[in-house]
């Protein structure tokens, strides 16, 4: 079955609204064995949309549009279908109580605008949507079938996964489909990664079976793909693949699994270990505390973390020599070794770890230049800093700062001697 996806929306096109709606339909599809050949985004035009939808019905098996279906005056996706298909809108009683008893829960008046939501073509099957007010519709057009969504991500995904997807079950029957595994690394670079570490696949990688290597400020996810036609097919296709990438970069893996995160994997560590740790942050201005609090569950190993970002509040909080800032500057070694371990022992931490650095675009000098950052790191055992120079892009030095620095605690614990991207200690 081969699939077209119609983003629609004028807020698209301008970058107003990012369309993850499209990335996730796309990943959710493929890995039900559906072939998704278009992604289109279109604006709130009707006649723009006649026109797609005109040319997916005759080349297509399912199209799935969202947006469009609001209650303002732009969002005619019911009108643009019901002239394609030459049909009415007719009222739908348990659409129109379904919304009624929302707004009356939520202490919200009933307009006109509301009432023609419960409106919907005669020509399709209503599919219920009880996570919003704009239900979504279902066409089948022989051959074709047509999926019409609210734009709203968690009610796209609600119809989706409740609706569409048990539809295209039914239809496809037995084919084929697709599941991927996920092993996810840190503190290596994806060229390195893929090159000299893991090689050639060429002799492991079977038929129906392909990688991928997807890389981020956060480290390189490696995605085997499979086709079958169950569980245990896809497992017995991706097992020798899987295994042969673990054998060849075991220490750069933090962990197998599509949702696992470099967070994730050293707050894990941190709960087996009984650790606690702590942060110091400039130039990462609290990115790298974020990150660890995005994980449930983190209140078990962190205690705190301090933004110190003036001088005053290193020297004050902190305890960094005033000689030693004056001397060397806010961004170098002996503030980064200072700022980690001051922020340990003042929250009672078994690690500390700190960033120092000139996240850019401006600032930097020929001796420290935009992207230079120092990174340090304290326990009992060991007390560091590592030196880096990143970009020009300010997001992406404190991505990558975080980044440096969860993997520095990761390998601390696991005790891996060798630094991430082969960076350099600079013992205290």
């Amino acid at each position: 079955m081969q699939c077209r996806i119609i983003s629609i929306g004028n807020e698209l096109l301008i970058g107003d609204t990012v369309n993850t709606n499209a990335s996730w339909l796309g990943n959710v599809l493929t890995e039900v064995g559906i072939d998704v050949t278009h992604i289109y985004t279109i604006g709130d035009d009707l006649a723009t949309m006649k026109d797609i939808l005109s040319e997916a019905l005759s080349a297509t098996d399912l199209i799935i549009t969202t947006g469009g279906l609001g209650p303002t005056h732009d969002d005619i996706t019911k009108r643009a279908v019901t002239e394609l298909f030459d049909c009415e809108l007719v009222l739908e009683d348990s659409v129109l109580d379904f919304i009624k008893k929302v707004f009356k829960k939520r202490n919200i008046p009933f307009s006109k605008s509301n009432y023609h939501q419960a409106e919907v073509p005669d020509c399709c099957e209503v599919l219920f949507n009880t996570h919003g007010t704009a239900p979504g519709m279902w066409f089948d057009r022989g051959s074709v079938k047509l999926a019409v969504l609210p734009g709203v991500p968690h009610e796209m995904k609600h119809l989706v996964n409740e609706k569409v997807i048990p539809k295209v079950r039914a239809i496809n029957g037995d084919t084929e489909f697709r599941r991927s595994h996920y092993i996810t690394t840190a503190g290596i670079g994806e060229s390195t990664l893929s090159d000299e570490v893991v090689g050639s696949l060429v002799d492991v990688l079977p038929e129906h079976v392909s990688v991928a290597y997807l890389p981020s400020p956060q480290g390189t996810r490696i995605r085997i793909s499979a086709y079958g036609s169950s569980d245990d097919e896809i497992d017995e296709r991706i097992a020798p693949v899987r295994d042969h990438i673990k054998q060849k970069a075991e220490k750069y893996i933090i962990g197998e699994g599509k949702d696992l995160n470099l967070a994730k994997a050293v707050g894990d560590l941190l709960v087996e270990h009984e650790m606690l740790i702590s942060v110091a942050e400039s130039c990462t201005g609290g990115y790298l505390a974020n990150a660890i609090t995005d994980v449930p569950g983190s209140s078990r190993y962190l205690m705190g973390g301090l933004v110190a970002y003036a001088n005053q509040v290193k020297e004050n909080q902190l305890g960094v020599s005033t000689d030693d800032l004056n001397s060397h500057g806010a961004v170098s070694k002996p503030v980064a070794l200072q700022m980690a371990k001051g922020v340990a022992k003042q929250l009672g931490a078994d690690i500390g770890v700190s960033t120092t650095g000139i996240a850019g675009p401006s600032g930097g000098t020929e001796e420290k230049p935009v992207g230079t950052v120092w990174i340090g790191f304290w326990n009992q055992d060991e007390h560091f800093a590592i030196k880096a120079h990143f970009t020009n892009d300010r997001q992406i030095n404190k991505e990558r700062s975080g980044a440096v620095a969860l993997e520095m605690v990761r390998r601390s614990i696991m005790g891996i001697k060798e630094m991430p991207y082969g960076f350099k200690k600079y013992p205290a």
